[in-house]
């Protein structure tokens, strides 16, 4: 079976893993604080705090943005459920905006107006690592804008580097195997502002906070917070990881570019192409057919794995207050036929060639 992705990992990975499997920390230690530097550095972001996972990272955003009963986090309606989630666990309200055929991310003409009810929080994602133009937005469109990069660490704008906050409060990442880079499980929230990258450390750690003057050992919990850390194991692997970044991004794009000379002539509708000034990251390489249940099972009959990114928000029982589908008319457009085709740094052209050709005998 050809997955629709998968980790890419090397002889020097285990060894940093292993180094320090053999030193003194496991949880919390130095590779924290390496590990937040280098994903800081490589987006250009003043400060980078480590989470357990990409949801604890938006719940930590949240968190520290104040939500809370009463606002109103607005996202995308074709992303995975933590990105709306993140408003619900904070006892907020969430509404969804529909997307743009061009680009698959939220359209800013759908967003709920002033005259509506305030933006306390927006979460635009940058859907399968195509950035979300954020020069798009009003102004001001919310009190808090936290990008959803789940998808697209290596992407850039002409703004800079994803994750660089330059039109943002906060950032947050994924380190899933399925993403540019992994340590397993786990996330990051990037930000230029000194008291949100306090906040979301306190977040992480049960919101306590050291109160050396009193002794060494002593500290209080002043908010509440969660055991949201990262492992020095996890942070061993991540700074081995972002160390190929450059590397695993070039190569998903170059991937994609083959997909896209190979399927042109297929009746298909291939993925959004990021527009001049822009680079897209290549998370998901994800196509629109007719009839994607049999495509989707002839696939994987073919031993070809592949995916459907996403069921739509609305359409999950939690959310379906939030319906009906024909409120987002775009979204249910794109979700008729979306599928993801395997795109990894490791896949081999022999094995795209495969895809191609599973493609073209069913289609």
């Amino acid at each position: 079976m050809i997955p629709y992705s998968r980790q890419a990992i090397d002889d020097d990975d285990i060894a940093a893993v292993v180094d320090v499997l053999k030193g003194d920390w496991l949880t919390t230690g130095p590779h924290i604080e390496q590990f937040e530097r280098a994903v800081a550095d490589a987006v250009e972001a003043e400060h980078a705090v480590a989470f357990a996972n990409g949801t604890a990272a938006l719940h930590g955003a949240g968190a520290a943005a104040g939500l809370g009963p009463g606002d109103l986090l607005v996202t995308s309606a074709l992303t995975f459920v933590a990105s709306a989630n993140c408003g619900r666990f904070a006892g907020a309200d969430v509404a969804l905006a529909d997307i743009s055929p061009d680009t698959l991310n939220l359209d800013p003409a759908t967003l709920p107006t002033a005259a509506d009810r305030p933006i306390d929080a927006l979460v635009p994602v940058h859907f399968a690592g195509l950035p979300f133009d954020l020069s798009t937005l009003a102004a001001r469109p919310a009190r808090v804008v936290i990008e959803d990069a789940a998808h697209a660490l290596g992407a850039r704008t002409p703004d800079g580097p994803i994750g660089n906050c330059a039109r943002s409060d906060m950032c947050i990442f994924s380190f899933h195997p399925v993403k540019h880079v992994t340590t397993g499980e786990g996330g990051m929230v990037t930000t230029n502002s000194a008291e949100l990258a306090d906040a979301l450390r306190r977040f992480r750690s049960h919101g306590t906070v050291p109160k050396r003057e009193h002794g060494g050992w002593y500290y209080e919990v002043e908010s509440i917070g969660f055991n949201y850390r990262l492992t020095d194991m996890q942070a061993a692997l991540g700074t081995s990881q972002m160390a190929k970044l450059e590397r695993f991004v070039q190569r998903r794009n170059e991937l994609a570019e083959r997909y896209r000379e190979r399927l042109a002539g297929l009746p298909l509708t291939l993925p959004p192409a990021a527009p001049d000034g822009f680079r897209h990251a290549y998370h998901l390489f994800a196509i629109r057919v007719a009839d994607r249940r049999r495509v989707y099972d002839e696939l994987r009959a073919r031993s070809v794995g592949t995916q459907v990114h996403y069921v739509p928000v609305y359409r999950h029982p939690l959310y379906a207050h939030l319906g009906p589908p024909e409120r987002y008319p775009e979204t249910e457009a794109a979700y008729e036929g979306l599928l993801s085709l395997p795109l990894f740094p490791t896949l081999t052209e022999d094995e795209q060639d495969e895809v191609v050709a599973a493609l073209e005998e069913i289609l």
